[in-house]
């Protein structure tokens, strides 16, 4: 597949202007945000972007609303920049920005909403329940049996997230996600891990994900160098076919633009299980958006100046 389509464009980095790379915040994912940031900045900077970087604080509304820029890249993860506030001020304050609309983001930032979602639009994902409280746990055990994962319904980074054994450890995961808000537990599926990217209408290289760990966790995915990203990822073309299906498909119940990465669960003969929806994915150097872009032919500030040209096609 030819992804000559996506090189930016050479007016990209004159029409851009001033470009504002939000970053920081005060979620629990502030340092991989900053991180992002950090290198998306450097792309623009290398590219010839008057770039600048606003690292995003408890006094976001002052700082937006001080903020002079022709358009924003938005690289903040979690709560609160992830979730649709943002994405809200910015609108009022009528400055374009990369990524999902508010309600896009609101929705995939939220996992019990999206999977209700997903559920209702013929999605495959895990089987799910929401977790009230320590006595709740019993009807998990017996809505979902063993073993699970339990994660924070609004978190990301695979923050507070536990991979459950025993009943015991399902009581310590649920004290472990609680301090984040609402808690998700999702039945285990044993398969392996698909991770899609995609920028505007086009899909990017799907990699197979291989780790030591437990789980895909946050040491895994941004610190531990024993994380496996294989590339082509050993589908066959038929199946290729069918995950492209499946994320296109999200994209458009979602309401997605822009950009973004979906993560998979698939048993050999069995269905695709979406697990997770990301609408501003990490850019730092573990990361799977930039590796998916390499494969396709971008180099990282390619990768950033042809997300930034999403954000002229309505100028």
């Amino acid at each position: 597949m030819s992804y000559a389509h996506l090189q930016p464009k050479p007016d990209t980095v004159q029409k851009s202007g001033r470009v504002a790379v939000l970053m920081g915040g005060t979620s629990a994912e502030r340092e991989v945000s900053l991180n992002s940031g950090a290198c998306v900045l450097q792309a623009m900077l290398d590219a010839g972007v008057d770039a600048f970087e606003v690292d995003i604080g408890k006094n976001r509304l002052q700082q937006l609303q001080q903020l002079q820029a022709d358009r924003v890249f938005n690289v903040l993860h979690g709560r609160g920049g992830e979730d649709g506030q943002i994405q809200a001020v910015l609108e009022v304050l009528g400055i374009p920005y990369v990524g999902s609309s508010v309600q896009a983001s609101a929705v995939t930032m939220d996992k019990l909403m999206s999977k209700r979602l997903m559920l209702g639009c013929d999605i495959a994902t895990p089987p799910f329940s929401r977790v009230d409280s320590i006595a709740d746990c019993d009807r998990v055990l017996q809505t979902l049996g063993l073993p699970l994962f339990v994660k924070p319904a609004s978190e990301g980074s695979s923050i507070g997230m536990s991979r459950v054994a025993t009943a015991e450890q399902l009581t310590a995961a649920y004290r472990k996600a609680a301090p984040f808000g609402d808690v998700l537990a999702e039945q285990l599926i044993d398969g392996d891990e698909y991770t899609v990217s995609w920028i505007g209408d086009t899909i990017l290289p799907v990699f197979r994900i291989e780790t030591p760990h437990e789980f895909y966790d946050y040491d895994a995915k941004y610190q531990a160098d024993d994380t496996a990203y294989i590339c082509p990822c050993g589908l066959q073309l038929e199946e290729q076919q069918q995950l492209h299906n499946i994320v296109r498909k999200m994209i458009d119940v979602f309401g997605l633009r822009h950009w973004g990465r979906a993560d998979f669960l698939h048993q050999p003969g069995g269905e695709f299980q979406l697990i997770d929806i990301n609408t501003v994915p990490g850019m730092t150097t573990h990361s799977l958006v930039p590796m998916a872009a390499r494969e396709a032919g971008l180099s990282f500030p390619q990768l950033v100046l042809s997300l930034l040209q999403l954000t002229l096609e309505n100028d």
